[in-house]
């Protein structure tokens, strides 16, 4: 779950040996500093190849200006560089320290970079190319079969709100089917890590097929880019799980201001963390008549990170006796996190434990804490204290809690019988553990994250029919 986890991300494919708890999140960005020299400028792009996956990666470089990391086959684009630095024919881009940095010199055509992405202790060979995405990428990437084409048989409509609380503006699209309404409506809660309003993730859209699934079948649909993402602004990488609930409950007031919006139907469907999100708001907000989790979580997020960073270190090799010494160590980490007075506190004491884990292997104390921020960042400490039991002990409405049984990130073992006795008191809950399926809900050979990307199924059909006629029957009228 950790964002490389939950909603898989570059970091996540690229640093099994790190196991970092984010994709492109959790550390403030200065402002880019102004390149030395102007023939950097432009576009570059390459191909990275992590965790079995190809993924476009591209960095805008505009020396005197904003400089932007680019992952389009993860819907993150425009992520502002902290750093541009140019020495001759060399170049340095920093994302954020510590967390994601490219390292490459020109070659004699001047237009090719050959380097490396660190991430961490981690270095992946990146050769970038001065010009547009890549043509053959992005024709690999035609749209899944499950997508669908205009013109839909329902009017799609981009719409715009304020979280005025956290001085957030959120961009997103509300699907409303055909027909005199008011209808039953539902808002879409992505998961971990960077997120467009489709949730668009190796090649996949599940948030787009889900949308059109549902209003076709009679539901109206919000779904939303992340804050700092796609039309939204805000500041995404130094935001918690908590400070996401309150976009969601801005949207929420949104919707309640449609007419075409039947205000005693309105739920939330969340993946991943959004699974962990709807539960969240629906226990504070009466107004929520039902939520539906794909693939949340029922445990504190400290084991969640512990299960799958264990997971990580087996499934790379790395023998059993050296996995429970690393576990120990992790076990102390997130101690750590759970005494720690404040998020300065912890991050410093998360720092000392990982130089000395550092040292301890042979490597300067400064590669320990260079990672530091991924564990103990605002995001990671709020999310690994944080136990989803809490707020579903406290709902009272229809909740269907689904999990994939080949999903290696969120653990059905782990976390679904947590859930079924959290709302042991809820008479409206369904819990479900489906066959054959990852955390993407994709039919799935091993349900590891190296599958995503090649498995043409967006959302498996049965889970689309699962979900949609559990809607319709509570929203009946």
């Amino acid at each position: 779950m950790i964002r490389s986890s939950l909603c898989a991300g570059f970091l996540a494919l690229a640093s099994a040996a790190l196991v970092a708890p984010a994709a492109f999140a959790q550390t403030p960005a200065p402002a880019t500093a102004p390149a030395a020299a102007t023939d950097f400028d432009g576009d570059w792009w390459g191909v990275v190849t992590a965790g079995g996956h190809s993924l476009r990666l591209g960095f805008k470089i505009h020396a005197g200006g904003k400089s932007t990391l680019e992952s389009p086959d993860q819907g993150a684009r425009g992520l502002e560089l902290s750093a541009v630095k140019i020495d001759g024919d060399s170049v340095h881009l920093e994302f954020a320290p510590g967390r994601l940095v490219y390292e490459g010199k020109r070659g004699a055509d001047k237009d090719t970079l050959e380097g490396r992405v660190l991430q961490g202790a981690t270095a992946t060979p990146l050769t970038l190319h001065r010009g547009s995405e890549p043509a053959a990428v992005a024709e690999a990437r035609k749209p899944r079969p499950q997508e669908p084409t205009k013109p839909y048989p329902y009017r799609s409509e981009d719409v715009a709100y304020e979280n005025t609380a956290e001085h957030v503006h959120l961009a997103g699209t509300l699907t409303v089917p055909e027909g005199k309404g008011p209808f039953p409506t539902v808002l879409l809660i992505t998961g971990s890590g960077a997120q467009d309003r489709d949730e668009t993730l190796l090649g996949h859209k599940p948030f787009l097929v889900l949308s059109d699934y549902l209003t076709r079948r009679g539901v109206a649909v919000l779904r939303v880019d992340d804050r700092g993402i796609g039309g939204s602004s805000g500041d995404f990488l130094n935001s918690t799980t908590g400070d996401f609930a309150t976009d969601v409950e801005a949207g929420l007031a949104y919707l309640r201001t449609r007419p075409e919006v039947d205000k005693r139907h309105i739920g939330l469907i969340g993946h991943s963390e959004g699974g962990i999100i709807a539960p969240m708001v629906a226990a504070r907000d009466p107004g929520v008549s039902f939520i539906v989790m794909m693939a949340g979580s029922g445990v504190p997020g400290r084991d969640i990170f512990l299960y799958q960073q264990e997971q990580a270190f087996l499934a790379a090799g790395v023998p059993q006796t050296k996995v429970d010494q690393i576990m120990a160590g992790r076990r102390k980490l997130y101690a750590i996190l759970a005494s720690s007075a404040d998020n300065a506190t912890a991050l410093k004491q998360v720092g000392d434990l990982l130089a000395d884990e550092a040292v301890a292997q042979g490597a300067p104390p400064e590669r320990g804490r260079a990672v530091a921020f991924q564990f103990a960042g605002p995001w990671g400490r709020y999310f690994a204290n944080y136990d989803p039991a809490v707020d579903l002990k406290r709902l009272h409405i229809p909740v269907l809690a689904i999990n994939g049984s080949k999903d290696t990130q969120v653990d059905p073992t782990l976390n679904l019988p947590p859930i079924r006795a959290a709302l042991a008191n809820d008479r409206q809950a369904t819990v479900m553990e489906l066959p054959g399926l990852n955390h993407l809900f994709q039919p799935a050979n091993t349900g590891q994250l190296a599958e995503y990307q090649t498995i043409e199924t967006t959302i498996d059909p049965s889970v689309l029919a699962l979900i949609g006629d559990w809607v319709v029957k509570h929203t009946r009228r």
